[in-house]
């Protein structure tokens, strides 16, 4: 196997149900719930483009044809578009259309675990190396996180994880790997440890949703018992390549918003709003009165 093969393909796996944001997701894909003006979903494919990806595979399941309509021509708006002279909008909206071909789907039947609508995509993605971005966990700074990946993929090759750190107190909720040697853009991985308690986990750096992984990952899911929640884990799988291939992580430089709490998905619409330069000022100016007038609310009471 050559480490370093080019990384042409992402796996982005949107078959979720989004019960956490009930009623607003019953008839809409979370994927599609937007931040500031684009879906949750704009966002990761920007990013693995940016990092040089030349073809998206999506996971999808039921109730999800909004994502697939998203990302194809829509030609009788844009021809209303024209007719109204709304020319930038036009030239948007033809910068983020995909080129032909350049997307696929896929079904995941049945709600088995990210690690199973990885192994849904295996077809599509073949015996080559991928990236896999998960949509709800947005990463936000000046450079996206999968360029960085790429950066350490090219440098090492084998298999990538991005990572941020937590507070030591919070390993509990989160993948957490163990730091060892240092290279030029990352370091590698020494274990990988599924929610530990704090007095257990080998360091406070966790698994932050990027990754590229190699092909074997595949032949590892498809044998995989089920683990926690009943459902085919993915770092359970990344577990067992780790016993026969090199796994080095990257600290992302940037922030990443879990886009499937509520709590994330507002603090990312604020953070993605005041970095705007046509609205930055305005919503600036909002928070601050909602939050003086909160304090004094506060206050009185």
């Amino acid at each position: 196997m050559d480490p370093k093969r080019r990384v042409r393909k992402a796996v982005i796996p949107v078959a979720g149900n989004g019960t956490r944001f009930l009623p607003a997701t019953k008839a809409m894909p979370k994927e599609m719930l937007t931040i500031v003006d684009r879906p949750v979903v704009q966002y990761a494919v920007d990013e693995a483009i940016e990092a040089g990806i030349e073809h998206i595979v999506f996971v999808t399941s039921r109730n999800k044809s909004a994502i697939e309509d998203h990302f194809d021509d829509t030609p009788e708006l844009i021809s209303s578009l024209q007719r109204a002279g709304k020319n930038h909008q036009v030239s948007e909206l033809e910068r983020l259309l995909p080129r032909p071909g350049a997307v696929s789907f896929t079904r995941q039947q049945a709600p088995l675990g990210l690690g199973h609508a990885v192994w849904c995509a295996r077809h599509l993605i073949g015996n080559e190396p991928f990236a896999l971005l998960l949509p709800d966990m947005l990463c936000y700074g000046i450079r996206g996180c999968m360029a960085g990946l790429m950066d350490l993929y090219n440098e090492t090759g084998g298999n990538i994880v991005a990572v941020e750190e937590c507070a030591p107190e919070e390993t509990s909720k989160y993948g957490i790997i163990g730091k060892g040697e240092s290279v030029r853009h990352g370091f590698a991985v020494t274990k990988m440890v599924e929610k530990p308690h704090p007095s257990e986990a080998p360091s406070n750096f966790y698994l932050n949703g990027r990754y590229i992984l190699q092909p074997e990952i595949f032949d590892i899911l498809a044998r995989q018992e089920r683990g926690a929640g009943n459902e085919i884990q993915l770092t359970d799988g990344m577990l067992r390549l780790s016993e026969t291939q090199s796994f080095h992580a990257q600290v992302y430089n940037g922030r990443t918003f879990d886009c499937g709490s509520k709590h994330g998905f507002i603090e990312a619409n604020v953070a993605f709003a005041l970095a705007r330069s046509d609205i930055g000022s305005l919503v600036y100016d909002s928070i601050r009165n909602m939050v003086v007038s909160h304090e004094a609310q506060m206050t009185a009471a």
